[in-house]
């Protein structure tokens, strides 16, 4: 079979994302903060506030997707949690025509956030000027700030309540995929404290 496909770069691919998931079950420091996170969000559910998520390019689909979950549903059936992310093109548009780029995500923080909600900010590298903005605009209001991060953290560890970076100074899609990961369990831990 002839084949413009190296198998053994998808099989890098693959066995390169394992490492990193094996690395991380015994890096005690990221998991203590992915269950300090997830306290952080069951809290502020279960006291009747809510979760805004952020994050640029992949980050934002990961910002959508955790929300998504939260009100509608994960694994099996539950009441909603109120959750949103701040990726409405329209808003994001008007803002950043009016105030710049870089306020797009705080300004929504400013208008929507209460004192007692969370801020899930995403970032992989930690130094997105909207992101940083959001999570500053939070720390003014009593919003809680929880980011993803990776490569060091960034800025925007600094800025936040718990940061869970992922250790990783490679392409930002090894990233990302832990970050879905983090999310997923998030989801979970959720589900099996507040459904």
């Amino acid at each position: 079979m002839n084949t413009i496909f190296d198998p053994m770069r998808i099989r890098d691919h693959f066995e390169e994302s394992a490492q990193l998931a094996q690395d991380l079950l015994k890096d005690e420091e990221f998991l203590q903060a992915l269950s300090r996170g997830a306290q952080v969000l069951v809290d502020a559910l279960k006291s009747g506030h809510k979760v805004m998520s952020c994050g640029n390019g992949g980050s934002m689909c990961d910002a959508m997707h955790f929300a998504e979950e939260l009100s509608g549903r994960y694994r099996d059936d539950r009441k909603p949690f109120a959750a949103m992310s701040f990726s409405d093109p329209s808003a994001m548009t008007c803002i950043g025509n009016d105030y710049g780029f870089d306020k797009v995500f705080a300004r929504q923080t400013q208008a929507l956030g209460r004192p007692g909600d969370v801020l899930l900010a995403i970032s992989t590298s930690g130094n997105s000027p909207n992101i940083l903005a959001a999570a500053k605009e939070a720390q003014l209001l009593g919003i809680k700030v929880l980011s993803l991060t990776g490569n060091g953290g960034g800025q925007l560890s600094g800025l936040a309540d718990v940061d869970v970076c992922v250790p990783w100074n490679g392409y930002a899609d090894r990233i990302q995929e832990v970050h879905i990961r983090c999310i997923h369990a998030w989801i979970e831990s959720i589900e099996s404290a507040l459904a």
